[in-house]
């Protein structure tokens, strides 16, 4: 394998995309009809190097993550390991290291610009708990599957620290069209937040059942292997259920306010391949069963984010 393609599959750059695309989508669909009439310095620059410190930040995590998942790798998904076959251990820890610091330089620029030192606070954190993920909490019942749902979440949440990080302090936004804004705003904010930590969470205890064999030789205590697969199961299940519940009932408001392509679009590609990984979890008992689910997972998390392309013409 070439190295330039071995490094792209070590820092998941579908992932990278993934990460871009759901930025993006929320600053041009939510963010720029919302709030791009008030009167702040935050720019499409300045919204690039945001893009930009997630993704080498999230790089630098899979690096690290696949450093010290070696072993267990080897058993779950051998045909997919790089480092030691393609990268070196001790280079992978040199592109870690380089691509958080770059990750936490722009940090560091963009809270320089527009005042809010959160946005660097919360991304040295991500470093941080990133790198305790990986030797630790991703084998510990729960801890490691909420860490990561709280990363994907951050994604979002980073861009409405960046995009009110200056409306916030102005006094002026007090009109009702202004608080009207805002608010609407957050409530996005925390809709999408929301989503992406559900769905995150789903796929995390679907791929702890996928990797059960290379997991339970090296003593994690993952759900599955601690409560058992029907327990895991059944804690998949009453997360899924509550993502069609809060669907179902944006869909009824989509409706009753006109919104029939949104309403539509939810229907198709969210709430019924929901119901589908609902039914498939039931059956699901292989690996290859498993790794379908989390597939089907990352499609509905990819339409979910895609919904924001509604939200940008009902604004």
């Amino acid at each position: 394998m070439n190295l330039v393609i071995a490094f792209f599959r070590l820092i998941r750059w579908p992932n990278l995309i993934f990460i871009a695309i759901t930025q993006a989508l929320f600053y041009y669909c939510i963010y720029i009809p919302l709030l791009a009439n008030f009167p702040t310095k935050n720019n499409q620059f300045l919204f690039f190097i945001l893009m930009a410190a997630s993704i080498f930040i999230a790089a630098a995590g899979y690096i690290i993550n696949d450093y010290f998942d070696i072993q267990i790798d080897i058993i779950n998904k051998p045909q997919k390991i790089v480092i030691n076959r393609f990268i070196k251990r001790r280079w992978a820890i040199v592109w870690h290291l380089l691509l958080s610091a770059i990750g936490i330089m722009l940090s560091f620029y963009i809270s320089l610009k527009t005042g809010e030192w959160l946005i660097t606070l919360v991304n040295v954190f991500c470093v941080a708990i990133l790198l305790f993920y990986s030797t630790t909490f991703k084998r510990k019942l729960l801890s490691g599957n909420f860490i990561i749902a709280a990363l994907t979440g951050w994604v979002i949440l980073v861009v409405y620290l960046f995009g009110g990080a200056e409306i916030f302090s102005l006094r002026g936004w007090s009109s009702a069209v202004s608080t009207l804004n805002v608010r609407r705003f957050f409530k996005f904010t925390l809709l999408y937040t929301s989503f992406a930590f559900i769905m995150t969470l789903i796929r995390e205890v679907i791929k702890d059942l996928e990797d059960m064999e290379g997991d339970r030789k090296y003593n994690c205590t993952t759900m599955p292997i601690f409560w058992g697969v029907p327990a895991a199961k059944i804690f998949t299940a009453v997360w899924i259920f509550v993502c069609i519940s809060i669907l179902a009932v944006l869909q009824l408001y989509a409706w009753q306010s006109g919104w029939w392509w949104a309403a539509t679009y939810i229907l198709f590609f969210t709430v019924l391949p929901l119901v589908i990984l609902l039914i498939k979890l039931y059956k699901a008992s292989t690996s290859t069963n498993y790794h379908s689910l989390s597939n089907i997972v990352k499609l509905v998390m990819l339409s979910g984010i895609f919904s924001m392309v509604f939200v940008k013409f009902i604004l």
